[in-house]
């Protein structure tokens, strides 16, 4: 069709027999039917395919799955998403992203024989840009990541250690799928981490006004008082609980109060890690062999992981003050650290008061059953995202299905991420939940224009 067109100018100058045929000029100011009006479209055609081959290196799509680790760690902590929470997502974004340029030129000479289409091996974009974007996106998800606090950074540093060693060494070793696992979960308690920190530090000024400048450690104690504590109360006792403050004061300052207090958060995000950990296990072990298909045994402990997940979300998930009960039989220390958890979720969320002083009661049945029923209704949409496609892979693991399942189990990524959420039970999963569902029908839409896989 291009030399058709090219040529058809010059056939019309000429008559019959190669004669001169006369034409006619059209007027100024009106384009000529033989010339194409002009156009910015050859000068963007050069930006625009560069700028697709950066999101087909980057596989912008799956952007829209990351987000989701952070919020599901702020609400495995029961707190609200923080600013040290978008610092999360932001330094996710970055590590991810650096993840995927580096998958691809460590993968350059396998995709020029199995995807020669692929940015790199095409030579749309040299290898030398893609290795310095990776490190460039490294930097900047450190960077973000000490912006949000010490103990997000503390997640950040080996969560890209994590995203390095399995693109450049462990991604085709058995441990590979394991190392992609690691970096799932990282990811979650990353945003665990920034977002307790910045609950710890508002709580700890909060409660400073009501120390004073004593400096002292703090504890809540639920039952009387032992001999070996002195009885300072703390004036106006927070969230219902008695504080105490313990005879030496605290060398490490006041926000040691809580020595371990991000541990603590990384502690109660370790449930969600694992799970979502274990979603992404699965569906790395399937994708490595979705160029070439293979045995059916991968789709199929995939779906078998799929359902037991499903089972797992629907559950509400018990919280730090569900245990402080049983934890009163246990040791010291067990003890110390489930009632601080208690302690930090009532300072980063005081109840609120009614007339008499008293709390008010509990959530009512009909709330309970709208969390279940959210609950519910997202663990299903995990299960239906990915259930069909790791089942024809399972029936006929050829390269096509093989590759539908893997897109498949990205996709059902959101949906786990949401349902996560709204298990932790923290005061305002529903939102939460409901704004990590929303990315869904994004990521499919960019997904029909750049592929994840």
């Amino acid at each position: 069709m291009r030399a058709s067109r090219a040529a058809a100018p010059e056939a019309l100058s000429q008559g019959a027999g190669g004669t001169t045929a006369t034409t006619t000029t059209p007027p100024l100011n009106e384009p000529s039917p033989l010339t194409a009006p002009p156009s910015r479209t050859h000068t963007s055609s050069p930006d625009r395919a560069r700028a697709r081959a950066w999101a087909e290196l980057l596989r912008l799509p799956a952007l829209f799955t990351v987000p989701g680790d952070a919020l599901a760690g702020a609400a495995a902590v029961s707190a609200h998403p923080t600013a040290r929470t978008l610092l999360a997502i932001a330094s996710s974004l970055c590590l991810y992203e650096a993840g995927m340029a580096l998958n691809d030129w460590a993968d350059r000479d396998v995709d020029a024989v199995e995807r020669p289409h692929r940015p790199l091996p095409s030579g749309r974009i040299r290898p030398a840009a893609a290795l310095g974007a990776a490190c460039a996106l490294t930097g900047a998800g450190l960077s973000l990541a000490a912006c949000a606090g010490r103990p997000a950074l503390t997640v950040a540093v080996p969560l890209a250690a994590t995203v390095w060693a399995y693109d450049l060494a462990l991604k085709n070793t058995p441990a590979g799928p394991l190392a992609m696992a690691t970096a799932r979960g990282l990811d979650l308690l990353l945003g665990a981490a920034a977002t307790a920190e910045a609950g710890v530090v508002g709580g700890m000024d909060g409660l400073g006004r009501k120390v004073g400048a004593s400096r002292a450690w703090v504890t809540t104690v639920a039952d009387e008082p032992r001999p070996a504590l002195r009885a300072a109360a703390v004036p106006g006792a927070v969230g219902g609980f008695t504080h105490r403050a313990l005879p030496t004061p605290s060398p490490l300052g006041d926000r040691q109060a809580f020595p371990s207090a991000a541990l603590l958060g990384i502690r109660q995000a370790l449930p969600s890690a694992a799970l979502l950990g274990a979603h992404t296990l699965a569906v790395t072990t399937v994708s490595r062999r979705e160029a070439q298909g293979g045995s059916p045994l991968a789709p199929f402990a995939a779906l078998a992981v799929t359902a037991a997940l499903t089972r797992t979300v629907t559950r509400r998930r018990s919280l730090p003050t569900d245990r402080i009960a049983g934890s009163r039989r246990g040791t010291g220390s067990r003890r110390s650290a489930d009632v601080a958890a208690a302690a930090m979720s009532r300072l980063s969320h005081p109840p609120r008061q009614t007339g008499d002083g008293m709390p008010p009661p509990g959530p009512s049945p009909d709330s309970l059953d709208t969390h279940a029923a959210l609950r519910l209704a997202l663990a299903a949409a995990y299960a239906a995202t990915t259930a069909r496609p790791y089942l024809h892979a399972t029936l006929n693991p050829s390269p096509p299905l093989t590759q539908r399942a893997v897109t498949a189990g990205i996709r059902a990524t959101i949906p786990l991420q949401a349902a996560l959420t709204a298990r932790s039970g923290a005061k305002g999963a529903t939102v939460t939940a409901l704004l990590t569902t929303a990315l869904a029908p994004l990521a499919g839409r960019f997904a029909r224009k750049v592929s994840v896989t």
